[in-house]
């Protein structure tokens, strides 16, 4: 049975990682992503053209594959919501696997690029906590994005760490993070998220 996504934007995000995971973020070019994509150079141009855009592509497919499996009104503790969201976030990127972790590597010979990639997380973590049906507006919106932020990046260390099947080591990771994160928000007053 093939397997190969047919909405462009998930091709040529399983693509990207494809050739990541082969190349490495230096040997990632333009050519070779839209051949492993199966796709004209120009339509790839259109849809993307730069690498940067191929990657805020992922930060864009994550998260709708996190807002798709979220169920309005879900009920619950907010602590319980963010969970499950980070998580449905961790599982959209299990088939990519081999190609991030080759990315993460490749981060440590190039902080310019870390840092961008840092820029655009509180947007991904913004989008997380909407589907985990937490308040993003004001400035409390704005530091749960931030502290979200470093909740997954602590999450995305034992992630690159473990190759379980049932990811409970990354599971279990996220949750003392998120016990961390209560404990910064208690002590700095901040609203709690319902």
């Amino acid at each position: 049975m093939d397997e190969t996504p047919t909405d462009p934007e998930t091709r040529l995000v399983a693509a990207l990682w494809q050739v990541v995971a082969a190349h490495g973020w230096e040997g990632l070019t333009m050519r070779r992503v839209a051949a492993a994509a199966a796709m004209p150079l120009e339509e790839l141009r259109q849809r993307c053209p730069g690498r940067l855009d191929l990657l805020r592509l992922h930060g864009m497919v994550m998260d709708r594959a996190v807002l798709a499996g979220t169920v309005p009104d879900q009920g619950g503790s907010a602590r319980d919501r963010i969970f499950d969201a980070v998580m449905r976030r961790i599982d959209a990127m299990q088939p990519h696997r081999a190609g991030i972790l080759r990315l993460f590597e490749d981060l440590r010979r190039d902080p310019l690029l870390a840092l961008m990639l840092l820029a655009e997380l509180p947007r991904s973590m913004a989008w997380t906590l909407e589907a985990a049906e937490v308040e993003t507006g004001g400035p409390a919106g704005l530091l749960r994005a931030k502290g979200l932020g470093a909740v997954w990046l602590a999450t995305l260390r034992t992630w690159s760490r473990d190759d379980s099947a049932d990811l409970g080591a990354t599971m279990a990771a996220l949750d003392r993070a998120l016990d961390r994160a209560e404990q910064v928000a208690r002590s700095l007053r901040l609203p709690a998220a319902d």
